[in-house]
């Protein structure tokens, strides 16, 4: 590796010269920023475990709410609604709770938005465009894990949702 050129400056100068810490700015500003990086490298990390457990939570939750309700699919079924109305059904009731805890994380993520306030740069902690994404993520992800137990649903053979129960 070529010495920089500060360095060989130097050295040219005077020979007898002691040069020790010479490094580049940028060396220095990734020192200096190397416990910010780590910071928000943990919190994305709890981020995306945290959105995990969400999306593996509502799953769990609509799966047990599908389980519970296949005889009312089932006379459904029968009595004519197809698979969009049964998907569209379980769709409504978990936008509802989505909605409800959205609204309730909205207001939490405003109030708590001060203590990562040093930790931003280039934006601000009620930056609209980052909550917006934030937001779309979650019904995002609600909408994902509602979907998959509600399409379940509309397999069930009717005759044997009624005998179900």
């Amino acid at each position: 590796m070529r010495p920089p050129p500060i360095r060989s400056i130097l050295r040219s100068l005077d020979k007898n010269v002691i040069l020790s810490g010479i490094t580049t700015m940028q060396d220095v500003l990734r020192e200096q920023t190397a416990a910010r990086r780590f910071q928000s490298w943990l919190m994305g990390l709890f981020s995306a475990l945290a959105l995990l457990l969400a999306a593996v939570g509502v799953y769990g939750v609509m799966h047990y709410f599908v389980t519970q309700r296949i005889p009312e699919i089932g006379v459904r079924m029968a009595l004519g609604a197809c698979g969009k109305d049964i998907v569209s059904l379980f769709m409504r009731r978990a936008m509802r709770f989505a909605g409800a805890g959205l609204a309730v994380g909205l207001v939490l993520a405003l109030w708590s938005a001060s203590l990562i306030k040093r930790m931003l740069f280039g934006v601000t902690n009620t930056d609209p465009l980052t909550f917006l994404g934030a937001l779309s993520l979650l019904i995002l992800v609600a909408l994902s894990a509602t979907y998959f137990p509600a399409r379940r649903a509309t397999k069930v053979d009717p005759m044997v949702a009624l005998r179900y129960e």
